[in-house]
């Protein structure tokens, strides 16, 4: 029998006893992939805080106290904060026989590179890389390189979005983000392993096309990945080389494309958050069905302030695992959407050649909210021109952008936009998106709304969910008559202002 089979067999049952709460992985079993206890990150901290706690209050030694305090700390409540106070425990903490000091160091690290941090995913991506090197040393196995570039590229991306700003992901997305990842290198490596000798076969008409500057190079490869920046314009002039500096990591480089998920487990996750918008959900995932990247159709949400629009279409492309910027379109200029000449002091690239730079993606997505308050003046441009030029195939796969003085590919982003009403967005925009009317929630879904913005008002207060005291039938009662239906906003607002009342008349301890 194969050892690597039997290990692979092995990993496989442990791997759905972690998943039922039969085992606890170990730090390496973790790094190899293998699945929380319990398949979720705050039930692994607890389990594992538990047990070590107990293992050092066994031991009755003073020097223990403020590692038993943290470990104590993180059984009740799963924390960010829980667990960097464990390691500033640690750091006090001799290794002694027992108590697996090393093994704990590590195993905070992953929790946090899990939850977004990025300096702790660097360290995983090089304790991952250990552990590949040894597998390719001992049997020749790559499958855990594609993991370690993987954590690599996590910890470059979060620390990326950190310095602008622009960091909100759910441990969910980073957890699908990684996978995505390790998946695309997986790949990499398994053609590249492949790759023999090109043997003598007739040239096709295809094989006889060159690609020259600023030609705009074929749709997706097989590999699912295109070239969005053939070349840098005018690349002689001081202020060209700053460019060609700039972008000397994208030029004629493969980006990937976005891969298309599970789509029924997009639709589940979605109808469990937007059950009265999952007619909406239906209409832009059905055009994905059969894809192997996604694309969403340009599209805009119609519908009431405070209908859930835009998170809708946030978490829809989280779900979908596409990368994505959000652009308030309030006061918004041309400019700001289509990009300056570099010989300007505020030169910069177009937003959707930054968001292909950034996430380092052929297709991410836009999400314009409220495209009806973009700036309406003619001055220099205007918005709605440069946006159908980027919502048109033929002028997006040749994009000309002022900053790069080059073409652009870039027919592979998704558009998605909201709006409280169109009367005010030029026709010739309406044209090109498809206008989805986002339905207002209804007072039978008052319930379900409620408990979670009860839960959302107690994590912003500090304290775990699970402590809320749950609403009671009479004041759903009183939800009710205050609120038939629409925006979710004034329900928050009901909603708090219930919890104060509540506070307020709570009688003492």
């Amino acid at each position: 029998m194969d050892s690597g089979d039997s290990q692979d067999r092995h990993f496989s049952r442990r791997l759905k006893a972690a998943v039922e709460g039969l085992h606890l992985p170990s730090e390496e079993e973790l790094l190899r992939g293998m699945a929380f206890f319990r398949g979720d990150l705050g039930e692994d901290i607890r389990e594992y805080a538990e047990r070590l706690w107990r293992r050092v209050r066994k031991r009755g030694d003073l020097a223990f106290a403020s590692l038993a305090a943290a470990l104590e700390e993180l059984t009740v409540e799963q924390s960010d904060d829980g667990v960097r106070s464990l390691v500033k425990a640690l750091d006090g903490v001799e290794e002694v026989k027992g108590v697996p000091i090393e093994a704990c160091r590590l195993r905070c690290r992953f929790y946090l590179a899990s939850s977004g941090d990025s300096n702790a995913a660097a360290s995983i991506a090089g304790e991952t890389a250990s552990i590949a090197l040894r597998d390719i040393n001992k049997r020749d196995d790559l499958r855990m390189a594609g993991r370690a570039l993987a954590w690599a590229v996590m910890a470059y991306s979060l620390a990326h979005t950190a310095k602008v700003g622009n960091l909100y992901a759910s441990r969910r997305s980073l957890a699908r983000m990684l996978q995505g990842y390790e998946r695309d290198f997986e790949g990499a490596i398994k053609r590249a392993s492949k790759r023999r000798e090109p043997e003598e076969e007739e040239l096709s008409v295809d094989d006889l096309v060159e690609v020259t500057d600023n030609d705009t190079l074929d749709v997706a490869d097989r590999d699912g990945s295109v070239i969005v920046f053939t070349s840098i314009g005018n690349d002689a002039t001081s202020e060209g080389k700053r460019v060609v500096k700039e972008f000397e990591a994208f030029v004629r480089r493969r980006l990937p494309l976005p891969g298309t998920p599970d789509l029924a487990a997009v639709r589940t996750q979605m109808a469990t958050e937007f059950p009265w918008a999952i007619s909406i959900a239906d209409e832009m995932l059905k055009g994905l069905v059969g894809r192997d990247h996604v694309r969403l159709r340009p599209a805009i949400l119609l519908g009431i302030p405070g209908c859930g629009k835009t998170r809708f279409a946030r978490r829809l492309v989280e779900e979908l695992r596409v990368p994505y910027e959000l652009v308030s379109c309030g006061g918004l200029s041309d400019s700001a959407l289509g990009g300056t000449a570099r010989r300007w002091s505020s030169g910069e690239p177009s937003l959707a050649v930054m968001a292909v730079r950034r996430h380092e993606c052929a297709g991410p997505a836009i999400i314009l909210d409220e495209i009806e308050k973009v700036a309406t003046s003619r001055h220099n441009g205007n918005v709605h021109d440069v946006l159908v030029g980027l919502l048109e195939k033929e002028t997006s796969t040749r994009w000309f952008d002022p900053y790069v003085e080059s073409n652009c590919d870039l027919s592979h982003l998704s558009w998605l936009m909201t709006a409280n009403e169109v009367d005010s967005v030029p026709a010739v925009l309406r044209d090109r998106c498809r206008i989805l009317r986002f339905p207002e929630p209804g007072q039978e879904h008052l319930p379900f709304l409620a408990s979670r913005i009860l839960e959302k008002l107690y994590l912003e207060q500090g304290y775990d969910p699970r402590w809320a005291t749950p609403l009671e039938g009479f004041e759903i009662e009183a939800l009710a008559r205050a609120w038939t239906g629409g925006s979710i906003r004034k329900l928050e607002r009901l909603v708090e202002t219930l919890v104060e009342s509540r506070e307020r008349h709570r009688e003492p301890q």
